[in-house]
């Protein structure tokens, strides 16, 4: 008879349990609760991704369907009601979860930070995704006459592969707008789609010694001080030059020089044109850096694929920013046993392999022992990466 470990148990101890209950004493999140914590119902909503539950009812059956074995899972002694759940998704504050979101995207950033990468340095891909809600149930998220929907700003970390940070709005909050809380590091890289191309905020990163990255937008009045214009270099790049905006008003609000990178990439037979601050790396690599900002958007779909964060459990502000919370954290969790048991595979792989043994007691290094045969799904991720390159 195997008296091993459930798998889910096994992931839950390499949660920092401490940080969490320091972040719940603060918000007095326990306060006159006697049954079902708040660190109870962290790990249902864990659970819930983890398994993939479409809806909170789905999710209320599968836990009581193993009810003998929900105290050892983490989610307490009492029998889990769909009322009571859905009672302390609208109710508990959301702020409890969004810290320690921020707390696991810290450790996970830290265990990976050493992954391999082309280039040494801060590398931050910034970008937004929009998930649309149904104006009847979701009436305080409205933002056109028929529809309602909020925005996930996402700062990624294009080497650990971990969203550093996230800002919650309503969909009708432009994307430049984002960019004023943004947590800037000096010497860091941003990189942000020309949808992001605003010269006052930009300037403010250069301002305070960081990079951006970004591409074109319109056509920009300006005076070149260095560099030709190239036929075509075997890495792609047609032209690399130093220049200075003339515009009455784009000189107002980015009065220092530019570069300016024509590029051409051979696969996709088009032309790209890049605005940064970075003046002393290779254009090849500014052109890498930028290809690498499409990570962020591969984030955006795994999450919406393969975790659940568009069927929403509630209808409450609170209950939506929980369960977006508890996504991340489930993300960031299977980061961190990627990393801590040697696993070697892709995220997805590491989450499909879990996601059907998760009340199973096999170790979890013993479940990626045997090799699996990736041909086809290589395939298919290749081909879909190389649609998003640019």
């Amino acid at each position: 008879m195997n008296t091993g470990t459930y798998v889910f148990t096994q992931l839950i101890k390499l949660l920092p349990k401490e940080a969490f209950d320091w972040i719940v004493k603060n918000f007095e999140g326990d306060k006159y609760v006697k049954h079902f914590t708040c660190w109870n119902q962290l790990l249902v909503m864990m659970f819930g991704q983890l398994y993939g539950c479409d809806r909170l009812r789905e999710l209320v059956s599968v836990v009581t369907a193993h009810s003998r074995k929900a105290y050892h899972l983490g989610f307490g002694k009492e029998e889990i009601k769909l009322a009571n759940l859905a009672k302390t998704n609208a109710n508990r504050d959301y702020h409890i979860f969004e810290e320690f979101a921020k707390k696991l995207i810290d450790i996970a950033q830290n265990k990976r930070i050493n992954t391999p990468f082309e280039l040494y340095g801060k590398f931050y891909a910034f970008d937004s995704t929009t998930i649309d809600l149904c104006l009847n149930l979701f009436w305080w998220a409205k933002f056109r006459s028929t529809k309602s929907g909020i925005k996930a700003h996402t700062l990624f970390d294009v080497v650990t592969q971990i969203p550093t940070y996230i800002h919650i709005t309503n969909a009708n909050v432009h994307d430049t707008q984002a960019m004023d809380q943004i947590p800037y590091e000096p010497n860091a890289y941003y990189i942000f789609d020309r949808g992001y191309f605003d010269l006052g905020r930009l300037y403010k990163i250069n301002i305070i010694n960081s990079y951006f990255i970004i591409r074109q937008r319109g056509r920009l009045q300006y005076e070149i001080f260095d560099g030709e214009a190239l036929i075509e270099d075997d890495d792609g790049v047609i032209s690399d030059q130093i220049i200075e905006l003339t515009g009455y008003q784009s000189k107002k609000k980015y009065p220092g020089k530019l570069r300016r990178i024509v590029y051409y990439a051979k696969e996709l037979k088009r032309t790209f044109t890049y605005i940064t601050n970075a003046l002393y790396i290779s254009a090849k690599d500014i052109a890498m850096l930028y290809k690498k900002r499409w990570q962020v958007e591969l984030f955006f779909k795994w999450i919406k694929q393969h975790l659940y964060i568009k069927a929403f459990w509630g209808n409450s502000e609170n209950a939506v920013r929980i369960q977006i919370y508890s996504a991340i954290c489930a993300y960031c969790l299977v980061a961190i046993a990627e990393h801590d048991c040697h696993l070697n595979r892709s995220l997805f792989d590491v989450l499909r392999v879990l996601r059907g043994s998760l009340i199973d007691k096999t170790p979890i290094r013993e479940l990626f022992e045997k090799p699996v045969d990736d041909g086809p799904e290589i395939c298919e991720n290749v081909g879909f990466q190389l649609s998003l390159n640019f």
